[in-house]
């Protein structure tokens, strides 16, 4: 009678070490794939460059890799974050020589030319807390060593790092113009820099001796780019278009626009090209549903025209009413 008990426990005991040797399902490799938002953060490349030329019209561009002088290609997928100035912008923002953290993925030729996201150093800097501790300062060379740490210094990223100034560098303590001679050893700095052409170089744009200058700039950059997008449309990929109703997925940069849509509310839409500028006048119609999925609008819209030109996986533009 003591048979079955211990029969059973070895039955339970082997289906548990077979549980427990069971090889999980493999996490499914990300692709970036057309007309849909995907970032394969499993397989990119976060390079720092120096922007040497961008076209508007193709959206596409190069730089150049800081350490090799490597001139790279890029190709800057239409749900790109481009991220000036601590917080989104667009690609006239950036300026030619800018340093900034280029975000590249392997396209389909086998080449890493598509770019998911261009972060300038405000950005990177403000968005992981993080500061230039004055070392010390040579006015007559007009560098400063400096070491970037987090805000209580528990992480450091790097030491001896020299940022370089020139006539056209810029100061700003409290939002106002200040000057070399106002930073001090052991103060906090955040910069705005651009390369030389060549090497590592950091040359100063911009030096904020406080977070309230960069928090000025930031706060001129959201208040450029909400206008934008109030003008040109919030930007999303057409998900589906049957019978005058079209299904979007707005990006990133226009998330102000995709919290406010509401059922019933009235917008406009309209069909874009590569630039992502409209091909045809808008067409009016209204929410029929809307929700948030992350930082992306998910909404629906039943327009009062035909739908023509909304080709699903292409990019539209949609407008407040």
């Amino acid at each position: 009678m003591k048979i079955l008990p211990i029969l059973a426990f070895s039955l339970l005991s082997a289906g548990t070490l077979f549980a427990a040797d069971a090889v999980a399902p493999a996490k499914p490799v990300l692709k970036i794939t057309p007309g849909q938002v995907i970032v394969p953060t499993d397989a990119m490349r976060r390079i720092w460059g120096e922007l040497v030329s961008l076209d508007l019209k193709t959206r596409t561009g190069t730089f150049r890799k800081e350490g090799t002088d490597e001139i790279m290609r890029f190709n800057v997928l239409p749900y790109a974050e481009l991220l000036h100035h601590a917080s989104f912008g667009d690609l006239q923002d950036f300026r030619i020589g800018v340093r900034a953290i280029f975000r590249m993925h392997e396209a389909a030729d086998g080449q890493w030319t598509w770019l998911t996201y261009i972060q300038d150093q405000m950005n990177m800097m403000n968005g992981h807390k993080e500061y230039f501790y004055v070392d010390s300062t040579d006015a007559a060379a007009g560098q400063l060593s400096v070491t970037q740490a987090n805000s209580d210094k528990s992480f450091i990223r790097e030491k001896g790092i020299l940022l370089s100034t020139d006539s056209e560098t810029k100061y700003w303590k409290n939002g106002e113009p200040a000057k070399f001679e106002d930073i001090k050893v052991g103060d906090a700095l955040r910069t705005e820099t651009h390369g030389v052409g060549k090497g590592k170089v950091q040359m100063c744009w911009n030096v904020f001796l406080d977070d309230a200058s960069l928090v000025k700039f930031q706060d001129a950059q959201k208040a450029l780019q909400s206008k934008r997008i109030a003008a040109e449309g919030a930007p999303g990929y057409v998900d589906a278009n049957i019978a005058s109703a079209v299904d979007l997925t707005l990006f990133m940069e226009g998330s102000e626009v995709s919290r406010s849509l509401t059922v019933g509310k009235k917008v406009q839409l309209a069909a874009t090209g590569a630039d992502r500028k409209p091909t045809s006048a808008p067409v009016e119609g209204t929410v029929t549903a809307a929700r948030m999925q992350g930082n992306l609008g998910k909404v629906s819209v039943k327009l009062d025209g035909e739908a023509k030109g909304f080709e699903v996986a292409s990019v539209a533009r949609l407008w407040l009413k």
